[in-house]
Parts: structure tokens; sequence; C-alpha cells
């Protein structure tokens, strides 16, 4: 028999392993960084007059339901006054129960609003408490396929206004809501 021998292997350096993973990373890291600045989009931030409200970000909770509501109930109006051929009253509206103008625990939590038709022409609901919500108006027009116009005014001592002028309102303190939608919000693209 032969005498055992003994071989010593030695582990391959990690130096050279460990160099080459980081250096695969960082080319990932690169190619990943500049494909999110290629693609990259510039957000422009939008403002508003100040004669305007965003319905995003300067409502309240309550404020933004009503406004919501109004928006909905809108294309019923349409509707309706379609079949009738006048504008329903809220009372009509209330009876059929299209928020906000049914009097129901939503709408007395979110102001208690008192609704009335002006000049048939618009829809005033006056806040009964202002420090929930604001009074509301919501202006028509011939078009029913024109936006909303709604405005707001959280002044406590308020009676409907005579002019429904842009002008008028604006004077009055009446600030007009708008619905802003962009990438902030939607996040959708469009390829």
């Amino acid at each position: 028999m032969s005498t055992p021998t003994t071989q010593v292997v030695r582990p391959a350096g990690a130096g050279h392993e460990t160099l080459y993973v980081l250096l695969l990373c960082l080319i990932i890291l690169a190619v990943a960084g500049s494909v999110v600045i290629w693609h990259g989009e510039s957000h422009e931030v939008s403002s508003v007059g100040s004669h305007q409200l965003d319905a995003r970000r300067d409502l309240s909770a309550s404020e933004q339901g009503i406004y919501a509501d109004l928006r909905v109930t809108l294309d019923e109006i349409h509707l309706l006054r379609q079949e009738q051929q006048t504008l329903p009253t809220p009372e009509a509206l209330a009876e059929e129960g299209f928020a906000p103008f049914a009097q129901d625990a939503s709408a007395v939590s979110r102001g208690n609003h008192a609704w009335q038709l002006l000049d048939v022409r618009a829809y005033f609901g006056q806040s009964r408490t202002p420090t929930v919500a604001g009074s509301f108006l919501l202006r028509l027009s011939a078009n029913d396929d024109a936006a909303p116009d709604i405005w707001l005014n959280r002044d406590n001592r308020l009676t409907a206004p005579a002019d429904l002028s842009d002008a008028a309102l604006e004077s009055a303190g009446w600030q007009q809501v708008i619905a802003q939608f962009d990438t902030g919000v939607t996040r959708q693209h469009r390829h």
C-alpha cells in the first residue's frame, strides 16, 4: 500500500466573484435609472383662479359629498327637464330621493341645506350649518352636455343671489367649484 497523501485545495478567491456581482448590480441600476428618467413625465402644477375652488383640495368632506351628489343628480335633472319641458322643483327631486335634495340622515349631517329653484335656471341650497358645509348654487345651461357649474359660499348670513352672472356671484363672495383631473389623481397613461 501506498502512503496516504493529503492534498490541500484552496478555495477560489471570493474577491473576483464579488466584484462581478457588484458590477452587474451597478449596470442594472444604471439601466433602470436611465429608463425612469427617459420615460418620466413633468408634472405641471395647475392652479385655480382666486374665484375658484378645487373640488379635491379645497372642499371639506361634507362639501365634497354634496358636490359629487350634485354632479350625479344633474344628469337626472336634465332627463326630467326633457320629459317635463320644465325644471323639476327641489321638492320633486327630494320625493324621488335624489341627493342632496332628499332630507335624509346624510343631508342633515352635511349641513342640512334648504333647496330652492331660482329663476328657472339654478338651484340654491342654503346651509343651515355653514361650519359643516357652505351653501351651494347649481347653475344650469341650455345645453345638457355642458359641464356642471357649481358655486360655493361659506358666509353665515347668506341670501339667495338675485343676479346669477359670474361677476355678480364673485363680488358676493361665491367661488366656483372646479374638478381637475390630472395625473396626480388618475395616474393612468394612455399610450
